[in-house]
This record gives structure tokens, sequence and C-alpha cells, in this order.
């Protein structure tokens, strides 16, 4: 498969001089790996240099627990002002009004940054409406095994049988039956568009805060390629690391004219109040470089030239779905409008299982995921399907003409 012109992680390892050999071993064998693997999965992604530079920076020495001009330990003239940019950067990427969006930087990753909302906002043992694992959901989104599903009740919603698609209908009648504290929008296995404005509506019918968790189409958002789910939330979450380009990482944004009465009766705001779950409640001090980091891929996000990458991710992702189907696949739901697809393999006992379809793309050089499809039957450690993305692929420079090529080719592996 054509590899890019712009060559990702530039930085050539091999080079470097590492006294832990090891480490550098094992180091030296994933960027093999990496160079000589097609990425299929879709919450992975290749980050620029800069990136790189920034994570592996000096600001990893220093210690910044609190918040900018708030912190508990002194010589945070740097870090003060590196956060700010990183705040001031996240509103710019997704075309956002600063004094209507308050934005936390500090989380480490997506699982606490959703557990923190809900910490925030919701009562313990009050209701989460998310949508269930088995129809495209995360397992952070109130399933049983994850901590938001042992400290809340998750009321859950899917995918209609037929269409493989939400059914606003229904997702109304449970929200209204069961009046859930928050509604969550988002996905980490389901390939179309969410109507926000819907979910919106239904949030207000039912009188649940409107939380949306853009982890994976983030990028996508930033880059036009995706509707924004910023004028119908009430808060939104996402990672960093997945169609953003980014570090592990986390943004939370809120709406700074969201409160919430507190146990003294002030009014207290969701930005606060996020704030206050991030840091003390959950972590201690941030990981600066990390935020370093966060800051160099937002401004990336921001320019002319993600927006053109976002858009071939989808063309991209729309491209390997169709001609899949050709090829006599059944693709969940009958295709994609972002950059992941789900892909049943097992179609009912005539194919293999996610997990043999997996294991044999991976022993030929293409990196996916098994998955659990929409009405599975089957084990999670060997569900029916498995989930391609085309966010990584895209970065190192594919076009429509190598997803048809490499559709092909995963069509010819899972059939031997």
């Amino acid at each position: 498969m054509r590899r890019a012109k712009r060559t990702v992680a530039r930085r050539d390892f091999a080079k470097s001089k590492m006294k832990d050999k090891q480490i550098e071993k094992l180091i030296k064998a994933e960027e093999a790996r990496q160079k000589k693997t097609i990425s299929l999965i879709a919450s992975e992604n290749y980050v620029s240099d800069d990136v790189l530079e920034a994570l592996g920076s000096k600001f990893t020495n220093k210690y910044s627990e609190g918040y900018p001009h708030k912190r508990y330990y002194k010589g945070q003239t740097n870090t003060d002002k590196l956060e700010e940019l990183a705040q001031a950067r996240a509103p710019k990427a997704f075309g956002l009004d600063k004094n209507i969006w308050h934005v936390n930087v500090q989380g480490l990753s997506g699982s606490p940054a959703n557990l923190a909302v809900y910490l925030a906002l919701v009562p313990i043992g009050g209701k989460v409406m998310g949508m269930s694992l088995d129809h495209g959901g995360h397992l952070t989104h109130g399933h049983k095994v994850s901590a938001t599903g042992k400290i809340w009740t998750q009321v859950p919603y899917g995918v209609n049988k037929n269409t493989e698609v939400i059914d606003y209908n229904e997702l109304k009648k449970i929200a209204m039956e069961n009046k859930p504290n928050m509604i969550i929008a988002g996905f980490t296995a389901y390939p179309r568009i969410v109507d926000f404005k819907k979910f919106r509506e239904i949030a207000d019918a039912c009188g649940a805060i409107l939380m949306v968790d853009m982890s994976h189409f983030a990028g996508l958002v930033a880059g036009g390629a995706y509707p924004s789910p910023f004028p119908y939330a009430d808060v939104v979450t996402t990672t960093v690391h997945k169609t953003l380009r980014g570090p592990r990482s986390a943004l939370i944004f809120s709406r700074k004219d969201k409160t919430q009465l507190s146990a003294k009766g002030n009014q207290i705001s969701f930005g606060d109040l996020i704030d206050k779950a991030i840091f003390p409640g959950l972590q201690g001090g941030p990981h600066m470089n990390q935020v370093a980091a966060v800051a160099v891929a937002l401004k990336e996000a921001a320019t002319p030239a993600f927006k053109k990458y976002a858009k071939q991710v989808v063309k991209n992702a729309k491209t390997l779905a169709e001609e899949l189907k050709k090829l006599g696949w059944k693709i969940i739901s009958g295709g994609t409008d972002s950059h992941l697809i789900l892909m049943d393999t097992w179609m009912e006992g005539k194919g293999i299982s996610g997990e043999e379809a997996a294991t044999k793309l991976e022993k030929a050089g293409i990196i996916v995921n098994k998955n659990t499809i929409p009405n599975e039957t089957r084990s999670p450690m060997d569900p029916s399907g498995i989930r391609l993305g085309t966010a990584g692929e895209t970065t190192r420079g594919a076009k429509e003409k190598d997803m048809i090529k490499l559709a092909k080719r995963i069509d010819k592996i899972l059939r031997k």
C-alpha cells in the first residue's frame, strides 16, 4: 500500500542512544512494527514530530497540582502559560466562542474524563443513559463492568434490529420512561452520524443533562467532516489520540451558563464542578508534557491541511466499506458516515469469527480489532465482527484507490 509523502514521526529512533538497552530494543521493535503494518484500528493514529517532541519535553519534570495561578507548588510560570494556551487553542480548533465554553485540559484519558463528568453532575446512584456496549457504546457509558456502571445505574439504548441505526422514537420512549439524570450521545463502534438535535430535544423532554462523548469523531468535527455536537450539548468530552491526532489525553468542554445547586444552596457552574471532580476529586498533578502535546495537536487541527485530512478520512472509510460490501461482506448499518466501519465477518456461520478474522489479518500485516455487533450471538472474546478505521492510514497518505486495493486484500486474506 502506498505511503504518504508526509512522513509520520520522522525522528529516527534507530539513531538514538539509550543506556537502557532492553527498553531501547523494545522501542525500536515497536517502531519497526508500526512501519511495516497497516493500522486499521479505529482508535489509533500517528502523531506529528512536534507532538512527539512536546510529549518528551522537560515539562515531564514539573509537578503542577492545581490550576493556573492556583497551584500548590512554586515554579509554575511556564506551566501556567502552557495550560492557558491549551485552553485557548481548544475552542479555536472547534470554532467555539470562548465566552460560552469552559474547557478542562487536565484529563489523563477518556475514561477518567467521563468519570469526572458523572461525579461532578450526576448524584451517586443516579441514572446515566448510554448506548449498550454490544450496540456500539463505550464501557464508560454505564456498562456494569465499568466503575460508571457500579456507581450509577445505566439506562441502555441501542440500534434498531433491522436498520442497525439509532431509532430516535424508541430513544425518546426509553428516556421518558426512565427519566435519566444524564443522556450520553456518543460511541466507540457506531459508524453513522448522530442526530444531536434530536438528542437535545429528548434530553429537554425528560429533564436530563446532555453529554456528548465525541472521542472517536472529534477530529472529524474539527475538520468539518462530521456534524458538531456543540450547538446542542451541555458537556462534551473527547480523547485526543484518535481522529484528533494527538497524544493520549482528554478534553472536557462545558457550557459556562449551565449550573447546579450546591448543598449550600449556591449555583455552581458545570465547569467549576468538573474542574473539582478532576482535581482534587480524581487526579493529582496533571501531566504537563501531555498538556504541551495536546496544545500542539490542537493548533494542527485548526489548519486548512487538517480539514482536508478529515474529509479524506471519511472518503476513505466510505470507499472501503462499499468495496467490502461489493465483495460480499456484511457492513453493519450498510455503510459509514465517519472514520469507522463495523463488519460482520461471521454472517450467521457463513464466514469466520471476529477473533479468527483479526488474527488472520494480523499475520498478513493488517491490524484491526475484533468487535461485537448489534444483536450479538457470540462471546465478546470471540465475537461476530471486526472494527476497521481509516484515520491512521489517511495520515500516512492513503486515498480512495488505496482503499479499493485494501478491500480486495482483506477479502482474499479472510477467504483463505
